[in-house]
């Protein structure tokens, strides 16, 4: 199906964000699929690098830098730091104020992408935060795409019931999408799980190669990251974080449908569950979401 065309001055604004800085794949593979439909005015501000954990950091001392990209379809602009929504209406005059703020690829708290959702939340915008359970051998890049198009009818439902203020505002949307996207077993409301991080340290030498941090606060074995030494440290051992995480509940949780296909979809509120209002809302509000037609993308 083509999707039909809409001017711009009346499609809503999605405002497209990460912590894995502007050149990952699946920002990139996210936005395609949003720039397809034809239906959203899509807008980009993302970190000029890796900003992975940051959570909701501040850039305080020092200048920051912003710089436009060119990416099809979108206004997008770099940025050489974790900038929260705030300071990205003050920085960038010339966007009008998302009436979505929708984040790209689970750790809540710690998390970048999850804190730039809460962030749209604590300013009264609805928000999504998206992340895909990247598994080295298993996963390819095409995985992404497939996970940015199994939320757009959860965007399109979303858009409609915010537009009719039937959407809880009182709440943003955390969802997780399992690794073999291609077979996942549906869309399931789920509550926050915890998880246990060990941070564990592991001497290394100048020229050794540690493993790149993920946004899922993982590590990532097939990359590399070389370990520099400044001058003031050539006398300094070096150090590398290790990180080992540990689920301390099963039940009913995001991590345990996750793990079993399903994409997860989980109500947030600051750095806790939703409240009940709107575990009730969405209980009845998800399995509608899938009935719905949904917006083409190419």
């Amino acid at each position: 199906m083509e999707a039909t065309t809409v001017h711009s001055d009346s499609r809503p604004t999605i405002m497209v964000t990460n912590d894995d800085g502007i050149d990952a794949p699946g920002l990139r593979s996210l936005v395609r699929v949003l720039v397809s439909t034809q239906l959203y005015n899509v807008q980009v501000c993302a970190p000029d690098s890796e900003k992975s954990a940051v959570s909701q950091s501040i850039t305080w001392r020092h200048p920051v830098s912003v710089k436009r990209v060119a990416i099809e379809g979108t206004t997008s602009y770099a940025v050489s730091a974790f900038m929260l929504l705030q300071e990205l209406r003050q920085i960038v005059l010339l966007w009008e104020y998302p009436k979505l703020s929708f984040l790209q690829f689970l750790t809540c708290v710690y998390s970048g992408t999850v804190a730039g959702a809460r962030e749209a939340f604590f300013n009264g915008i609805p928000s999504i935060s998206l992340s895909y359970e990247w598994v080295g051998g298993r996963s390819n890049i095409e995985d992404y795409t497939l996970a940015a198009q199994a939320c757009l009818p959860i965007i399109s439902a979303m858009l409609a019931d915010v537009k009719a203020q039937n959407f809880p505002r009182n709440c943003f949307l955390n969802i997780d999408f399992p690794t073999d996207i291609a077979n996942h077993r549906g869309y399931k409301l789920t509550k926050q799980g915890r998880c246990i991080y060990t941070m564990g340290w592991r001497r290394v030498t100048s020229d050794s190669q540690g493993g790149k941090m993920l946004s899922t606060m993982t590590m990532d074995p097939t990359s590399s990251m070389e370990c520099k030494m400044s001058e003031e440290s050539s006398s300094s051992e070096l150090f590398t974080r290790q990180v080992i995480s540990a689920p301390i509940d099963n039940e009913d949780t995001d991590y345990k449908y996750l793990l079993e296909g399903y994409i997860t979809v989980t109500p947030l509120a600051a750095l806790s569950r939703a409240e009940t209002d709107c575990e009730n809302f969405l209980e009845a509000w998800l399995p509608g979401v899938v009935a719905r037609p949904s917006p083409s993308a190419l």
